[in-house]
């Protein structure tokens, strides 16, 4: 009886898990109390909808540390086979492109409000922009002034967290650990710069349609760094318990693909945000 059901495969037979249920219900009720925390809705009379999201959110963290602590295991356990590790990798692959394209639909907005800024369709648009790039009375920011140093700060970082890969394929455990603090600090330091630029913004997100395209990139680019701050973070607290071996170091991998994507988004945003964006603005307004 024990031989029929001995394991003779490389696939990995998932136990019954609370997680997704648990999670999925969190977040039911984190998306439920946000909508009444802003639209300031009741329940009973009492206002509930602040108190349902921070059990919602408090709920989603939960899962997502005991979930990742249970993968955590079975890695340990053996069971992420080289065919396991294989369909993990897939899986990554499609979210950071399903990222790439979330990125996307934000540069398309920028970019259909740059070149079509007087459209005569849009009669609202013209209205709002004057017919040009930035729109009247916009003052963008220097692209040479702070955003230069976060891409300096990005690019660093790229760099280290490559020293930290290639350490740990060395087996250079003092060097993963250096390196991965390196990297954790320059992606902190990164957000604090961008919090900064954001106060000391000369336009504000509602009012007019560069303000949103502008926010609603940079912005969710600086989300993206700070989760992947928090990922490689859990990657160094890892280091120092040792999970991590020049074999087996599948989650560090996908913290490195993951801050190799939030760097490439960022020279994009760089580019086409802050250096064309700013000179497109300049030609316009002299041109009219």
């Amino acid at each position: 009886m024990a031989d029929a059901h001995a394991k003779n495969h490389d696939y990995h037979i998932l136990p019954l898990s609370p997680w997704p249920f648990i999670g999925s219900l969190s977040a039911f009720v984190m998306a439920v109390g946000a909508v009444m925390w802003m639209k300031k809705m009741t329940l009973g009379g009492l206002p509930l909808g602040g108190a349902l999201f921070w059990a919602g959110l408090i709920g989603v963290l939960y899962t997502m540390f005991a979930w990742w602590s249970d993968v955590i295991k079975e890695a340990h356990a053996g069971d992420h086979t080289r065919v396991v590790q294989m369909h993990h990798r897939y899986g990554m692959i499609l979210f950071i492109a399903s990222e790439v394209m979330f990125f996307v639909a934000w540069f398309w907005a920028y970019f259909d409000a740059a070149f079509y800024a007087n459209e005569a369709i849009q009669y609202s648009r013209t209205e709002l922009t004057g017919g040009h790039w930035p729109p009247k009375g916009i003052a963008v920011f220097n692209p040479w002034d702070l955003p230069l140093f976060n891409t300096l700060i990005l690019l660093t970082s790229g760099t280290t967290v490559t020293w930290a890969h290639h350490a740990l394929l060395h087996d250079d455990r003092d060097g993963v650990k250096k390196a991965l603090w390196i990297t954790v600090l320059l992606g902190a330091l990164f957000t604090c710069v961008q919090a900064y630029e954001y106060s000391h913004a000369a336009f504000k997100f509602s009012g007019h349609i560069y303000g949103a395209t502008f926010f609603m990139a940079t912005g969710f680019h600086g989300f993206h760094v700070l989760v992947g701050t928090i990922f490689l973070a859990i990657c160094l607290i890892r280091a120092y318990k040792g999970h991590f071996t020049p074999k087996q170091h599948l989650g560090f991998e996908f913290a490195a693909w993951y801050w190799h994507f939030v760097d490439v988004v960022w020279l994009f945003l760089f580019a086409a945000i802050y250096v064309w964006g700013s000179n497109w603005g300049a030609a316009a307004v002299a041109g009219h």
